[in-house]
């Protein structure tokens, strides 16, 4: 039996082409198979040209790929090529599903290795000038989510921090500002929605959590809700 390939998990970073690593763009030009997350962009794609694709995408309220068939899918590819990728958006460890694709990989004997990409909470504070930490006002900050595994469905505990970075939050960002103005928090609190970070359609709306209550429509893409006094603008900034 042939030896398996390698299996590199790399985070493709918050969307535009230029923001994945070096070391990241160097694998997708070698690699021979690339599974892709539906977030991934075609210019993203253009740097694999050589590669088989396979999109393995799973988005919110859409159909997509469950998560054991693209374990399955990550195996088999390395039974039949030497370098195969995982791209993934964002950092394959923040919200990645890294841990369930890592051990499917190494009960079958694979050898894996991940590489890091900016993940979408830094690179939204990149775009809206808005650093998640000042001195004096922020000095913790959370990630969290509310899409959770099905038995866990129940699991909207907000955590208590300084900066609250909500990840994949558009459809939920009344029930959130709800939670918060019901744990305490104050109307007026600064909020930073930024839908599509880093791409030519990137949105950034400035509002507070009592105008969070109301929703965000419609996204057309990814949503990023950061919360917090370190939100609030600078008296000369300008976006």
């Amino acid at each position: 039996m042939a030896t398996p390939g390698k299996v590199y998990l790399i985070g493709a970073g918050p969307g535009a082409q230029d923001l994945i690593t070096l070391r990241g763009a160097r694998l997708l030009a070698q690699a021979d198979i690339v599974l892709h997350d539906a977030l991934v962009t075609p210019e993203m794609l253009d740097l694999c040209p050589q590669a088989e694709k396979i999109p393995v995408g799973k988005r919110s309220g859409q159909r997509s790929v469950a998560q054991q068939v693209i374990n399955q899918q990550l195996v088999e590819a390395a039974q039949r090529a030497q370098l195969v990728v995982r791209l993934k958006g964002g950092d394959p460890m923040m919200f990645g599903r890294a841990d369930e694709e890592l051990r499917a990989l190494e009960e079958a004997g694979i050898e894996v290795d991940i590489v890091p990409g900016i993940t979408t909470a830094l690179a939204a504070a990149a775009a809206a000038k808005q650093p998640l930490t000042k001195r004096g006002i922020a000095r913790s900050v959370a990630f969290f989510t509310s899409s959770t595994a099905p038995e866990h469905s129940d699991h909207d505990a907000i955590p208590e921090t300084d900066t609250l970075i909500q990840y994949m939050g558009g459809r939920e960002a009344i029930a959130t500002a709800e939670r918060l103005l019901a744990h305490g928090h104050a109307p007026d609190k600064p909020v930073v929605v930024i839908e599509n970070v880093s791409r030519a359609d990137q949105q950034i709306q400035r509002m507070t959590i009592a105008q969070l209550t109301q929703g965000l429509g419609t996204p057309h893409g990814p949503v990023l809700v950061m919360i917090g006094e370190a939100m609030r603008p600078r008296e000369h900034q300008r976006d």
